[in-house]
């Protein structure tokens, strides 16, 4: 039985619009974005939190989400050995932060994405595209995998 779906955007901008439809269709809590964290040396640090239970409305974060943030919840910024800094939102926060050895493919496998696949998904990160997913019931995903396409997702799969 189907439980994820999974794409990476090329732009930001492109994953903020998807996020933003999906929200509009229902889907909350059901979503995770993992993006590259660009502004490194931005002075503002926010600490990984495994709370996925809080909207992240207004943060102010001198920008280092941009938009996603105030789109997903539980958003946090952690570093991954062979990654580097990233910005992660959603159920794979919490995931990400527990098996920061395991990387973004670890928390992708332990989904039920196949190992290969999740090795993929991760090097588009660290190439610096952005993942977005929805965790799910199987009845929903197909919207979600719809949403995700039409906002230009490469790679859009179910699993």
């Amino acid at each position: 039985m189907s439980s994820v779906v999974v794409g990476t955007f090329d732009s930001r901008d492109q994953a903020e619009r998807s996020v933003q439809e999906l929200r509009n269709k229902g889907f909350d809590r059901e979503i995770s974005v993992v993006a590259r964290d660009e502004h490194q040396g931005d002075s503002s640090e926010l600490s990984m939190r495994g709370d996925t239970d809080s909207t992240m409305d207004g943060i102010s974060t001198g920008g280092v989400l941009g938009g996603i943030a105030g789109l997903a919840v539980g958003a946090g910024a952690l570093v991954i050995p062979g990654i580097g800094p990233l910005i992660a939102a959603g159920p794979i926060a919490g995931l990400l932060s527990g098996a920061i050895t395991g990387g973004i493919a670890g928390g992708l496998i332990d989904w039920g994405v196949p190992a290969e696949e999740s090795r993929h998904y991760e090097e588009d990160v660290r190439q610096g595209k952005t993942l977005v997913s929805v965790h799910s019931s199987s009845a929903k995903l197909d919207d979600a995998a719809h949403i995700l396409r039409q906002h230009g997702a490469n790679n859009v799969k179910t699993y």
